[in-house]
């Protein structure tokens, strides 16, 4: 770092994001990219767009909200889109966490939770999972901080039970709880329906993963009025036109092909338990994810070595080197084709290191 560079940054480690290699071509199952194109709608709306691109974006996102809302039955000041689910998660620990009102999350879980709370300078508590690398619901309750809780929870996909959310919420009337649903569509209950209850609800969900919009980086926040409107400040402090036309154009196209995105998440959950079954049957033992990926180790080999072999074979999973989860990788469910490439190759490696 320059010698410029303010000493309140200093010790700031920021957030790894996914490989994504560009020195060949990979069998890519380790970003949690949705292995479909994103609906032809969607595409369609983009191109339209590009033709204003000299003119600035909606900051309100009009008709997207309107499509929106539509779909998640809330009111037009009950949402706002942002630039990815990674904005809105920032304002919140921008609007919601200070020294007098300190985060909340697991030990394991979303690894920009922690970034957010250092770069905003917020005091942070983090939990540890129990064995199974489940959340207990009890060490959230009456808490008295901001909670942070991706649900399902990522990397390990376990989910929390609608009920088991509501718990959390009730129990800190006097704090914020964002829910955070990057891969609610693929198996879990969203929190969404709990807004009108609980004034102190935030879910935020993305376009990233189940609507095919990673590239395009489109996520958005569900809350009541008055959690919006203090959002809304935070971004028209920061960036107003923080969603391009040619993405806000391609939200709209996604939300409306109601059957591409249903027809999608079904054939990637049920993908995944197939593919679960057969990691199983070649000595994979694995935690119940409810997301579209897998969080697998293997008896015979560690999850560095695995994670190795596999990329030098052109398969990419991710692989964290972190005391507990070093054993373990996470794999992006692909297509039924991609996953049967990628067991096939791991079945190459393990016959490789016996």
């Amino acid at each position: 770092m320059s010698s410029f560079f303010s000493q309140k940054y200093a010790s700031l480690t920021p957030y790894t994001p996914g490989e994504q290699p560009q020195e060949r071509k990979y069998l890519k199952l380790n970003t949690n990219e949705s292995p479909f194109p994103p609906s032809p709608l969607a595409q369609r709306f983009a191109r339209q767009a590009a033709g204003d691109l000299q003119l600035y974006s909606d900051p309100e996102c009009r008709a997207l909200v309107k499509t929106a809302t539509e779909v998640f039955g809330v009111g037009q000041d009950e949402i706002l889109f942002t630039n990815g689910s990674d904005e809105i998660l920032n304002f919140a620990f921008m609007a919601f966490c200070d020294k007098d009102h300190p985060a909340v999350f697991p030990d394991i879980t979303y690894g920009f939770y922690k970034v957010f709370a250092e770069l905003n300078g917020v005091p942070y508590t983090e939990i540890s999972l129990q064995d199974d690398f489940s959340i207990n619901v009890a060490d959230y309750c009456g808490v008295n901080k901001t909670v942070f809780i991706a649900n399902p929870n990522a990397p390990t996909g376990i989910a929390l039970t609608l009920a088991e959310v509501e718990k959390i919420v009730a129990s800190n009337p006097e704090n914020v709880v964002v829910i955070d649903e990057a891969y609610v569509d693929f198996g879990a209950e969203s929190a969404v329906s709990l807004i009108h209850k609980y004034n102190n609800l935030l879910v935020t969900q993305t376009c990233s993963k189940s609507r095919s919009l990673a590239g395009a980086r489109l996520g958005f926040g569900i809350a009541c009025k008055e959690l919006i409107a203090d959002l809304n400040t935070v971004k028209y402090s920061t960036n107003p036109y923080n969603v391009n036309r040619m993405t806000a154009a391609a939200g709209i196209g996604a939300f409306a092909d109601v059957d591409y995105f249903a027809e999608n998440c079904k054939t990637i959950a049920d993908v995944r338990e197939k593919s679960a079954e057969e990691l199983k049957k070649i000595g994979f033992t694995m935690t119940d994810s409810s997301a579209n990926f897998l969080f697998a180790k293997h008896e015979k080999i560690g999850g560095k070595a695995l994670y190795e072999q596999l990329k030098e074979k052109g398969v990419l999973i991710r692989h964290f080197e972190t005391d507990r989860l070093r054993d373990y990788n996470r794999i992006t469910v692909g297509s039924a084709e991609q996953m049967a490439e990628l067991i096939a190759t791991i079945k190459t490696v393990l016959e490789e290191n016996v």
